[in-house]
């Protein structure tokens, strides 16, 4: 009997693990079924109205309404925006692209294709959704122009009616999709968001805090996690960008937003400064200057920093910004004693400033706009390197020239949508860099999947289907699982062609027709233009990582010593927008060591900046003159004896009152160059680009 008893409970046991298992299996199924559900109910809503419009191909709705769902509500809608702009865009062009070539289908064919190339290199220098947006006005034309070529090719009069019918089309897409997404998601990337910012802000504070606390040569194990910082700092642009969809309120402030990451590249720099001068004094030295900076940043602070916890960030980040401002007003009017505290001073005071930018942000998203003064933006765009764009451009024009030469050359009827589908994969993945190549694999098998199931439901299912209802059951039990399957971080690359290309292959009309040959036709020209992508990409690849990372830090290098030339006169805010460009196009297999590089690059521009605008006022142009053309030399050696002989003479100046401290500021600037010169003089003596 007991036997019996314990075996009932090894049974009662091993069913109750299986049904929690059960339980937890289809909790965490349940985000990406609901995508699939919003997925499905997206596109027959769009195809719905276009079929009760009565549109010639209302299947491009559905197909923008599969395009623009994402599995984030404001990634979705962020999106469908830059697809609507994009979308127009293209189809103004192609309009006017038929009217320069009424009668020339050779112009009108490389007309197309530089056009494709423009839109290449304009969507890898954007990011993001603005990247696809550039895309879509390149692909558009390409749709457009597959409808007016036909099969036998040549530019005709009907293109302004293919325009608007398309627009229509694929703006009732975007929009059917965005009342679904919109009606069933909240979107959590705004909570996302600021829970990432506040997390980073507590981390570097708890970090600064501590190695002011250290202040020795032990400051120098903490590097690593200074270096993986400035990554995880980069990684946060993507979500800004679906912030911005989710919210217009948000998306006005965005400029907050955005001077946030800049504040942390800010605080993070500030922090290697410190670490750099604390490492060359002596212990004793450095414990005393770290404890007089320390005394004068509220307690407050020092607390929640040293906690490393980010609650205060998020429950009060005004009364938090108050307490940056109330320390930096302090360290700044810190009496002057030695340039080495004045530069620790200063390096601090510029660590909490980009606190209080970060705390902009925070309170931002947490406590809403109508507390905080908005800071309007101006946009600037600053390329990192031209060279992955210029690359980028050419593939397309090859990739879409030679699918059109053997278009021409084999009289393929269906060759145009080949150039067509060739042309939106090429375009689309050219900002994917060292990934394009596996994407647009994955692309293909993808579609080639959609398309054997879009063969099977067209002849197998869908002729014994008449009402819409049974259409939009037949969609579910397809555009579901393969929702749920997308929404997943695995081979997600494959299944968002298996949903959104599935609608175009099926071709759903207000009148079915079961051509199959037809259907293998486009079926083929859609996989073949897919395919041709793919091979371009592996012909002409992309710029591998490793060689990002070295351009930018030689391109970095060479703008450094334009500055020390005097070559070019940089405002301090444009040299830090291009440094904050460089480092969020660093790839993310870039080396730690590369990423230190670029701060310490950001901090001797910005020294170097405040130091060749005040030396006129010390009469010292011909000493900073002397000691930057070494630096320009590449010969840090060189530089570093030239700053120490600025350095004295600026120590003999006989000033008192504001210009005592002025002149105190200065020496701990040249003190940072020379302690960034001896951390990274490999780096600043390496060669660049001219």
């Amino acid at each position: 009997m007991p036997d019996l008893l314990d075996e009932t409970s090894l049974i009662g046991a091993r069913t109750a693990t299986r049904s929690g298992a059960l339980r937890s299996a289809i909790r965490a199924a349940g985000p990406s079924l609901l995508f699939g559900v919003r997925l499905w109910g997206s596109v027959c809503l769009a195809l719905y109205v276009a079929f009760w419009l009565q549109l010639d191909n209302a299947y491009w709705a559905g197909t923008s309404a599969a395009l623009v769902c994402q599995p984030h509500l404001g990634a979705s809608l962020r999106k469908g925006w830059f697809r609507m702009i994009g979308t127009l865009v293209g189809a103004v062009v192609i309009v006017a692209l038929t009217a320069w070539f009424p009668q020339s289908r050779a112009g009108f064919l490389i007309g197309l294709a530089l056009w494709g190339a423009a839109c290449a290199l304009v969507a890898t220098l954007l990011r993001n959704f603005a990247a696809y947006g550039a895309a879509l006005a390149g692909y558009t034309a390409a749709i457009i122009a597959s409808d007016e070529l036909g099969a036998t090719g040549g530019a005709n009069g009907e293109v302004f009616t293919f325009a608007i019918t398309r627009v229509s089309e694929i703006w009732i897409g975007i929009t059917c999709a965005g009342i679904v997404l919109a009606g069933t998601d909240f979107g959590g990337a705004r909570r996302q968001l600021a829970g990432l910012l506040a997390g980073l802000s507590a981390e570097i504070a708890g970090r600064f805090s501590s190695a002011l606390a250290l202040a020795g040569s032990a400051l120098s194990d903490m590097q690593p996690v200074r270096r993986e910082l400035v990554r995880q700092v980069i990684a946060l642009d993507p979500i800004i960008d679906q912030v911005k969809g989710e919210s217009s309120v948000l998306r006005y402030h965005s400029p907050l937003l955005q001077a946030a990451v800049d504040g942390l590249f800010e605080a993070l720099a500030g922090w290697c400064a410190v670490v750099w001068r604390l490492v060359r004094l002596p212990d004793d030295a450095a414990q005393q200057e770290a404890d007089a900076v320390l005394r004068n940043v509220p307690r407050e602070l020092r607390s929640a920093a040293s906690r490393g916890y980010p609650m205060p960030w998020m429950t009060d980040p005004i009364g938090m910004r108050a307490l940056c401002d109330d320390a930096v007003r302090r360290l700044i009017a810190m009496p002057p004693v030695t340039p080495s505290l004045r530069l620790l001073a200063d390096q601090t005071a510029r660590v909490l400033a980009g606190f209080s930018q970060v705390l902009d942000g925070l309170a931002l998203l947490v406590a809403g706009p109508a507390r905080l003064a908005s800071r309007p933006g101006r946009f600037r765009l600053h390329v990192p390197d031209w060279l992955p764009a210029l690359v980028s451009a050419s593939r397309a024009f090859v990739t879409i020239g030679v699918v059109e030469v053997c278009w021409i050359a084999t009289e393929w009827p269906n060759g145009a949508v080949a150039i067509t589908w060739a042309a939106i994969s090429v375009i689309v993945f050219a900002p994917k860099a060292d990934e394009a190549h596996a994407q647009a694999i994955n692309f293909t098998l993808g579609t080639g999947l959609a398309a054997v199931c879009a063969a099977v439901i067209a002849f197998a299912i869908l002729p014994n289907v008449a009402t819409f209802a049974g259409l939009s059951i037949v969609l579910a039990l397809y555009l579901i699982p393969v929702g749920a399957l997308m929404a997943q971080p695995w081979q997600a690359s494959m299944f968002a062609p298996m949903a959104g290309n599935f609608v175009p292959l099926l071709g759903p009309a207000n009148q079915m027709s079961y051509d199959t040959v037809h259907f293998y036709n486009t079926a083929l020209a859609i996989v073949t233009g897919c395919g041709a992508a793919a091979l371009s990409f592996r012909l002409l690849p992309p710029l591998s990582p490793a060689l990002r990372s070295e351009r930018l830090l030689a391109l970095t290098l060479c703008d450094l010593r334009r500055l020390a030339t005097a070559a070019v006169e940089r405002p301090g805010g444009d040299w830090e927008g291009r440094m904050y460009s460089r480092l969020e196009a660093l790839p993310d297999q870039a080396e730690p060591l590369q990423r230190a590089q670029l701060v310490a690059a950001l901090s001797v521009g910005t020294n170097i900046i405040q130091l060749r605008r005040l030396a006129p006022r010390l009469a010292l142009v011909q000493e900073l003159d002397a000691a930057l053309a070494a630096f320009a030399r590449g010969d840090s050696t060189a530089a570093t004896a030239g700053l120490n002989v600025l350095d004295q003479r600026l120590a003999s100046l006989s000033v008192t009152g504001p210009e005592d401290s002025l002149v105190l500021r200065e020496r701990g600037r040249v003190l940072a160059i020379c302690d960034a010169l001896v951390r990274h003089g490999a780096y600043f003596d390496a060669g660049a680009f001219t």
